[in-house]
């Protein structure tokens, strides 16, 4: 009963307080959405002020004309941008002026005084683009592009292949009269009197210089700085100098039709049919299924084996429908030489692209394409690096299984090597290799024939074309050395063999493999303690 009565005193005022709670919404309302002028006040009609439509109407006036000024301020705002961005590409083009473009910079004859400028414009650019007073920023470390060392007589050089030494003079010379040329023009220069000085000044010859670095950015130039000996002990001369490299030139433009372009492939051969089936699946596959422009021509020496070899020869011939092929058998002791020679000569067609192969090689459609745009009659002969396989058993020893052929053909110093000392892989004209002279017959066995020929190449004024090509494989096999080889033979055999079998790593984890079982097995004893 007293808690109904309460109820009942309370309930008037509770709503006394509902009626003025929605009285303040109302009002925060009225003045939230009521549109506001620049002082930001709610101007509330008066007796004689405008009336409420009247005031919106001059609302909607005063910001009509804030919209148009500030339309007026973006337009300028955008004619500024414009003339700046019209400025920019002035200073560029006034830069791009100053440093043309090297595909711009032409031969024209009519105006030698501008192509003379514009070029010295260009090699000065080259110097401000290389690393020369100041570094850049690298991604990695392997992005740095390292120097070279020499003196007068050697260079310590880093990438050296299997042929080149880590110390050695320079062969080349192309890189001997380079280095030289450097030297020479650094003593002109220190021997330069400075100024108008007429004082007496020590005089440089090349026995003063010490050492020098080098290092070319393929696509600027080459770095060079020589230290010389100073007046005294600690104290030495420095000459830097650059060789900016010239912008690039076209030299020729033009189509290259090899439809009808036959290769002939010799392989002289002795035993070993099951290599040759081996060859002869790949020979299939890349040469009549794929290329399709290919003749085969087999040198066989000696009786032994040499009617499976015919055999498999036949079976292809049947089985792919290919007629391409020449079989010559001579009854004589193997000379690779001999049978190259012999079989070039044979051909009675037309000019040919000739590719001396071997047995154990395994090529590319793509190579073959390679063989035929790098040989011109008269001008160009292709002698490529092949990509030469260590012992599949050493490689993949720790696997289950050794993979197909097809996958271990994969280019990495895990897999093989750049086999850079052998030219016995080789792809010239017939005609070439008529006029040059042919082979040494009087070469006998194994190896040296290649060298010889390659030699009378580069005496010669043909272009030898020499690069690593990514279609060409020397499949591994286990190679011996016969007693009957000469000296010099026997040891160049013995280091193809040796090269042969795996990387350095590889050879050097089964020179210390009882060391590593030994660790293994006390780490197993160790753990079963424990």
């Amino acid at each position: 009963m007293m808690l109904r009565r309460g109820f009942i005193l309370f309930l008037p005022r509770l709503v006394g307080l509902l009626v003025v709670a929605c009285c303040l919404v109302s009002i925060v309302y009225m003045l939230a959405c009521t549109p506001k002028g620049d002082n930001q006040q709610l101007v509330l009609p008066r007796v004689h002020s405008p009336t409420v439509k009247e005031g919106y109407e001059a609302i909607l006036q005063e910001r009509e004309e804030q919209h148009r000024n500030y339309i007026i301020s973006l337009k300028k705002q955008i004619a500024q941008l414009k003339a700046e961005l019209q400025g920019r590409n002035e200073q560029l083009k006034n830069v791009q002026d100053q440093y043309p473009d090297p595909l711009d910079i032409q031969l024209d004859n009519s105006n030698p005084e501008k192509v003379q400028a514009n070029l010295l414009a260009f090699l000065r650019s080259q110097v401000d683009k290389a690393e020369v007073h100041s570094g850049v920023k690298l991604s990695t470390e392997y992005a740095a592009v390292p120097f070279e060392s020499f003196t007068l007589q050697k260079v310590y050089q880093l990438e050296t292949g299997l042929t080149r030494h880590p110390e050695e003079k320079p062969v080349r010379k192309d890189k001997r009269d380079e280095l030289i040329e450097v030297i020479e023009l650094a003593v002109g220069s220190l021997n330069k009197p400075e100024g108008d000085s007429n004082a007496k000044h020590h005089v440089y010859t090349a026995s003063d210089f010490i050492e020098g670095i080098y290092r070319t950015e393929k696509d600027k130039g080459t770095l060079y700085e020589l230290t010389f000996k100073g007046d005294t002990k600690h104290q030495f001369k420095k000459i830097v100098l650059f060789r900016p490299f010239g912008p690039v030139m076209k030299v020729k433009n033009e189509d290259v039709n090899m439809a009808d372009t036959l290769i002939n492939v010799i392989v002289p051969l002795a035993k070993r049919a099951s290599k040759f089936r081996q060859f002869m699946q790949n020979f299939r596959e890349m040469g009549i299924q794929q290329d399709g422009r290919i003749h085969l021509t087999v040198v066989y020496f000696g009786k032994e084996q040499m009617n499976e070899v015919r055999a498999i020869l036949e079976n292809t011939s049947k089985s792919a429908n290919f007629k391409n092929f020449t079989f010559i058998q001579l009854n004589e002791e193997f000379s690779r030489g001999k049978g190259l020679d012999i079989g070039a000569r044979f051909w009675k067609g037309s000019n040919v692209v000739l590719f001396f192969c071997d047995v154990d090689i395994y090529f590319t459609a793509e190579f073959l394409n390679s063989c035929r745009l790098n040989t011109q009659p008269g001008k160009k002969v292709f002698y490529p690096v092949l990509f030469s396989q260590y012992n599949p058993s050493i490689i993949y020893g720790h696997h289950d299984s050794i993979p197909s052929l097809e996958q271990q053909l994969i280019i990495k110093k895990e897999t093989g090597f750049w086999r850079d000392f052998g030219f016995g892989m080789t792809c010239q004209y017939r005609s070439d290799f008529i006029n040059i002279g042919g082979f040494d017959l009087d070469i006998k066995g194994w190896g040296g024939e290649d060298v010889h020929l390659y030699r009378k190449y580069l005496h010669s004024n043909l272009i030898v074309i020499r690069t690593p090509v990514r279609g060409l494989f020397h499949l591994w096999h286990e190679k011996q050395c016969l007693d009957e080889l000469t000296p010099e033979q026997y040891k160049m055999c013995m280091q193809s063999k040796a090269m042969n079998e795996g990387s350095h790593g590889q050879l050097g984890m089964l020179v210390f493999k009882q060391e590593i079982e030994t660790h293994l097995h006390r780490e197993k004893l160790s753990n079963k303690k424990t």
